[in-house]
């Protein structure tokens, strides 16, 4: 509701009333759309556990195809470049499976160098789990950052230049341990970064 009459007094007393007033407006409706997305990020978050299904194999190629098409604006947009190698068939909460694609991806898109990104994703067998990773050649992470990226509403960049509420790789990681596997990254500033996250073998390799 807040949003929508925000949007309504932006559209009628646009450049009717002072500027001060047309600046009030906008931080009204530029707040109430970042609150907008935390309940959204929280809903997520809150729906990570008791009602996660993973008692059925998925496909994980189809959770990342799934994920692509999701963020297929985005990755036009930046002239991203997505590619896959071989991905295993998986226990899994196909949805959240979904999730953690897209949250890596979507950062990978978001947090991008002078380059356009260019994002690779493949899993391996490693002490009897499935090791996935996503790699990409974005601006980096300050390896003494690797528990901060990961808790909830915790955010290394300001919100002005990187859009977002910081719920994102909190996601990921519980969506990740639920599945009784782990996530972490490999990164230095400026050279891009690799997630890594395991899920047990308790699928078919197809």
């Amino acid at each position: 509701m807040v949003t929508g009459y925000c949007d309504l007094l932006q559209r009628r007393y646009k450049g009717k009333l002072d500027a001060d007033a047309d600046d009030f407006i906008t931080f009204a409706a530029e707040g109430a759309q970042r609150m907008q997305e935390l309940v959204r990020g929280l809903l997520e978050y809150s729906r990570v556990g008791p009602h996660a299904r993973i008692d059925s194999t998925v496909d994980s190629t189809v959770a990342f195809k799934r994920a692509v098409a999701n963020l297929q604006v985005a990755i036009e947009e930046s002239g991203a470049v997505v590619k896959r190698g071989r991905l295993p068939t998986v226990l899994a909460d196909g949805r959240q499976l979904e999730h953690v694609f897209q949250n890596l991806m979507g950062n990978a898109i978001k947090f991008r160098g002078e380059e356009a990104p260019l994002i690779e994703v493949k899993a391996v067998r490693d002490d009897g789990m499935w090791l996935f990773s996503v790699r990409d050649n974005g601006i980096g992470i300050d390896p003494q950052y690797a528990d901060k990226v990961f808790a909830i509403f915790q955010r290394l960049h300001g919100r002005g230049k990187y859009p977002g509420t910081g719920l994102g790789l909190a996601i990921s990681k519980k969506i990740v341990e639920r599945h009784g596997g782990r996530i972490w990254f490999e990164s230095q500033p400026g050279e891009g970064t690799t997630f890594y996250f395991t899920l047990p073998t308790r699928g078919r390799n197809e």
